[in-house]
């Protein structure tokens, strides 16, 4: 009867939480439970993470959110359309640009608007170059979790370069409520095109720079090579999107393969990782996939700033609506943030200047949500591996 209750626990211990199995062993068990955070600088925000251990290796880990819990969809139902866009902003405060952008679009879509070209490329550049400055975090940041300070200081140097521009366009450096629905806030003052074009041409070597600090690092490949290894079809199954996907070989970016605004125009690869310095799915394959788009955003935003149509006394607001009242419909719109694919779903009722629901598809909730899957049979130490690969914003997983 003992070996057959004992015979049950074993079998049914991966299905209860980890404190309860404990208990019920007693203290004839090798395994341990570990509390990860919430307050823990590896978990890159306020993120809870339950471990059942064996010695040093994770048997199973289990995420618990919540703790950054923002109320998003529900502020949308109770604000005005436009009114929303710095709420956007602190979901991924780490990508604030973009997370406007896909918003509006949804909007636009609602009121049928047609943006001004000029305002197309406006917004490409200062997507990208928040893109840029949101992989500057990730890989200066991920540096720091394997333990190379020297990186963290090295990428945060440039990525006040971008701050600066854009706190120079909108006033603010990291939550800008720049982009506006049919519009945005300003037009770009004057000789900023230059100096976005001085900053390229001085950051070009210096990510060749970063690459040597980090990517060849060699205590770096040892602690990522083969760590944390995302089979594609496990990628697809859980939902997940942008590093994280093309990280484990799939060719898949929503600004080629589902393109939006003027990106059909322009010139760009999408990048996944060739198998020559990385096992193809694991931790330094996501890294490589952030280092080698930072080369990509910046033929993008160098191509815009040649095709931009220059327009002489342009109205930024040209084609922004005075009041949003929407006629009853939905609209969804699709973009890809620094972290992934980004989505929001909005219902209009036509009664009113407010929403009546307002759906966000996060790409950091869906990537965390496989964190369980890549953390068995690992270490302890390359658990914290596998969480900054994974480059999650607390803001965007909980909203």
């Amino acid at each position: 009867m003992a070996e057959a209750l004992e015979e049950k626990k074993l079998s049914s211990y991966a299905e209860v939480g980890a404190t309860q199995y404990v208990l019920e062993r007693g203290l004839d068990t090798d395994v341990m439970v570990l509390n990860m955070g919430p307050q823990h600088p590896a978990t890159h925000g306020v993120l809870r993470v339950e471990l059942i251990t064996d010695g040093e290796i994770v048997v199973k880990a289990t995420p618990y959110i919540g703790y950054l819990h923002r109320c998003f969809e529900k502020h949308a139902e109770a604000l005005e359309y436009q009114m929303t866009i710095p709420y956007t902003d602190r979901m991924d405060y780490l990508a604030a640009m973009n997370n406007e952008w896909v918003y509006c679009m949804a909007v636009e879509k609602l009121l049928k608007i047609e943006v001004p070209r000029r305002i197309e490329f406006m917004r490409v550049i200062v997507a990208e170059l928040n893109r840029i400055a949101s992989h500057i975090v990730a890989i200066g940041t991920y540096g720091l979790d394997i333990g190379a300070f020297t990186p963290f200081l090295h990428t945060f140097h440039d990525r006040e370069h971008i701050m600066n521009l854009l706190e120079w366009l909108c006033g603010a450096r990291m939550l800008y409520n720049y982009i506006w629905v049919g519009g945005v806030s300003h037009d770009f003052p004057p000789k900023f095109k230059e100096r976005v074009a001085e900053f390229l041409k001085y950051y070009k070597p210096r990510v060749d720079e970063m690459n040597n600090l980090l990517t060849q690092n060699e205590l770096f490949v040892q602690r990522t090579r083969g760590v944390g290894v995302l089979p594609a079809d496990v990628a697809i199954n859980y939902g997940c999107s942008g590093p994280m996907l093309r990280g484990s070989g799939v060719k898949w970016d929503l600004r080629r393969n589902v393109p939006y605004s003027i990106y059909p125009e322009l010139e760009f690869d999408v990048v996944v990782p060739k198998g020559d310095l990385s096992i193809i799915g694991d931790c330094l394959s996501r890294h490589l996939v952030r280092c080698y788009e930072i080369y990509e955003s910046i033929k993008i935003i160098e191509q815009c700033l040649d095709k931009m149509p220059e327009e002489p006394g342009f109205d930024p607001h040209k084609a922004v609506p005075k009041r949003i009242k929407p006629q009853a419909g939905e609209a969804i719109a699709r973009g890809e943030n620094p972290r992934g694919e980004l989505a929001y779903y909005i219902i209009a009722d036509g009664k009113g200047v407010k929403p009546y629901r307002v759906k966000a598809r996060a790409p950091s909730f869906s990537n965390l949500s496989v964190l369980p899957e890549l953390a068995k049979g690992t270490l302890i130490s390359d658990l914290v591996a596998i969480v900054g690969s994974i480059d999650i914003v607390l803001g965007d997983v909980d909203r």
